[in-house]
């Protein structure tokens, strides 16, 4: 490709919306073009890497025997109705009519479409397992996009969609496809991928991991021992705690004026925070007023008690519900709740303290010296908080480190939660009738590829791994208005293009600064450099993106030298373990 000619203009300026470097370079680069807010065009360049990533998706997915299908972006709203999700999501999933007034929806996954296939076309138990996938476009029409390509509305994906017998089955190809997940993140170059525990969400089912790229710029926060033996997100992530029971002492009311903050009381009371207990109140599914207590250092994890509760949605309540219950807003206390109103969720870091301070449920007064086995035994105790920081790691109990990631990818065990309300069923050796059930395995492509520039990247733009690169080689040509330069570079062109080496070739005749900064925007991982000085002593000069490498070398032996240095590349890659 003749730069002269590629669509996809290099910027000099950083866009003022850009706040991210693979946001900043994909812009700059030529890469992507915003056409409003979260929804992008691919420019070619953008579209060449995008490419490369499904090509090796396909590739691994292949190997797994999955079919490749392709399902509709609009779907008729009847299909979500029946796995009930239609009513469990809110304005994220698009909803119109059609001409003829039929409520639709715009995909943003495809579990309701995949079943709504395979119930009709597999009916006995000689037809299982099998996967199926595509590699689709969906829309979520996200509140608040961010960060490029990273949360969008508008995005394509890999979502494959297995099929099983038994649970045995589905256990044992969900751990294959595990492992080509880690063979997939490897050969698209990202160097720091970590496999995670992680909340099933709106998906459902019983185990879900999701594949992170550790990157400051992710948005999600991931939990890790040192060593790499623990590794989860924090919406499911666990401590090794430590409680000290101590002699339950007499539960005694006193008077904290004005006081109604943990930090305030226990400050005024001469205590640690951690001496204390918290209230947090909420509204489970507009009806239900729930009481969350934990312990005073620590914060309630509303993922954990959204599923604790089996809740499609928990919001915070309002002081007027809190009142309404009975209770006191800034001094609440488990203690005095009508328990047909309010339903109390405690946590271990309270049930297994001791002499705790807690609302008295009055204005101005606390009580000290609650004991959860003598005073509150009947509620409900489970884990709700957020783990820390150098919290303990519940497998080798040393401090955990926090840190942030992109998810790239996510498998999920669904069982039968949509083949049993969708009616997908098989016929067993002996003619009974069972739902089978599912895996769904999914990977973000444009978000990988943003991810990867979060990881390979320097002050001047991406450097690509090979493996996805938008071209294997940037051929550079210094003052191609001389003749024998011009002639060097145009036959080293046309002979890595006749090798059916990938090549970018500028050929603009810009000032060296200008084209090697243009060069260092596109990111190309191999660059060939022809100029006066190189074609005068018949030679060319090499470098590679990165920096680490730089040679110069016989013009006559550039092909076979490029060549080699593509395969060595590509090696790095490699997908075994």
């Amino acid at each position: 490709m003749r730069l002269s000619k590629l669509i996809g203009q290099r910027l000099k300026e950083t866009p003022k919306s850009a706040d991210i470097p693979s946001h900043i370079f994909l812009i700059r680069g030529g890469y992507v073009r915003s056409v409003t807010a979260g929804i992008y065009s691919f420019c070619p360049l953008g579209h060449r890497v995008i490419q490369k990533i499904e090509n090796i998706i396909r590739e691994e997915m292949n190997g797994l025997e999955g079919q490749e299908a392709l399902f509709p972006i609009v779907l008729p709203e009847s299909l979500w109705e029946e796995s009930g999700r239609s009513e469990s999501l809110g304005p994220e999933l698009l909803r119109f009519e059609n001409r003829n007034g039929k409520p639709m929806v715009l995909g943003m996954t495809h579990e309701e479409a995949v079943v709504n296939l395979i119930r009709t076309e597999v009916d006995s138990y000689k037809q299982l397992p099998f996967m199926i996938y595509q590699i689709q476009t969906k829309y979520r029409d996200e509140a608040r996009p961010r960060g490029g390509l990273i949360r969008v509305r508008e995005f394509s994906m890999k979502d494959a969609y297995s099929f099983h017998t038994t649970q045995e089955d589905l256990d044992e190809y969900y751990q294959e496809t595990h492992d080509a997940y880690i063979r997939i993140f490897k050969r698209l170059g990202l160097t720091d991928t970590a496999s995670i525990q992680s909340d099933t969400g709106m998906m459902g089912g019983s185990v879900s991991h999701e594949f992170m790229a550790i990157s400051e710029s992710g948005e999600d926060t991931l939990f890790m021992s040192p060593d790499g033996q623990y590794k989860a997100n924090r919406d499911v992530a666990t401590a090794a705690y430590e409680f000290i029971k101590e002699e339950p002492k007499t539960l005694e009311k006193v008077h904290t004026p004005g006081k109604k903050t943990i930090e305030q009381v226990a400050e005024y009371l001469n205590a640690e925070i951690s001496e204390t207990g918290k209230a947090v109140f909420y509204v489970q599914d507009d009806e239900t007023l729930v009481y969350a207590m934990v312990r005073g250092d620590f914060e309630v994890n509303e993922t954990k008690l959204t599923n604790f509760l089996q809740a499609s949605n928990l919001e915070l309540a309002s002081d007027d519900q809190i009142r309404a219950a009975g209770a006191e807003p800034g001094y609440a206390s488990p203690l005095s709740l009508n328990p047909e109103k309010v339903k109390i969720v405690v946590d271990h870091s309270v049930a297994e303290s001791s002499n705790l301070i807690i609302g008295a449920n009055e204005p101005d007064y606390h009580f000290r010296n609650f004991n959860f086995d003598r005073d509150l035994p009947s509620a409900e105790v489970t884990d709700i908080v957020t783990v820390r920081p150098g919290d303990p790691c519940p497998v080798t109990g040393k401090p955990l480190e926090m840190k942030r990631g992109i998810e790239v990818g996510n498998i999920f065990k669904l069982g039968t939660k949509y083949t049993e309300k969708m009616n997908c069923t098989y016929l067993d050796e002996n003619g009974n009738n069972h739902p089978m059930l599912m895996g769904c395995y999914g990977i973000g492509v444009p978000r990988t590829m943003s991810a990867v520039i979060e990881q390979s990247h320097d002050d001047y733009g991406p450097i690509w791994p090979i493996t996805i690169a938008p071209y294997h080689v940037h051929l550079c040509a210094i003052n191609p208005k001389k003749e024998d330069v011009r002639e060097t570079a145009e036959k080293l062109y046309a002979d890595l293009k006749n090798a059916g080496i990938e090549v970018i070739y500028d050929d603009r005749g810009e000032k060296a600064g200008f084209m090697f900064n243009d060069a260092d925007l596109i990111g190309v991982p191999l660059r060939l450099i022809i100029s006066p000085k190189t074609v005068a002593n018949n030679q060319v000069e090499f470098k590679s993106r990165d920096g680490e490498q730089h040679e110069i070398i016989e013009a006559d032996s550039a092909l076979p030298y490029i060549r080699e240095k593509i395969h060595k590349e590509f090696e790095k890659y490699s997908g075994g373990s």
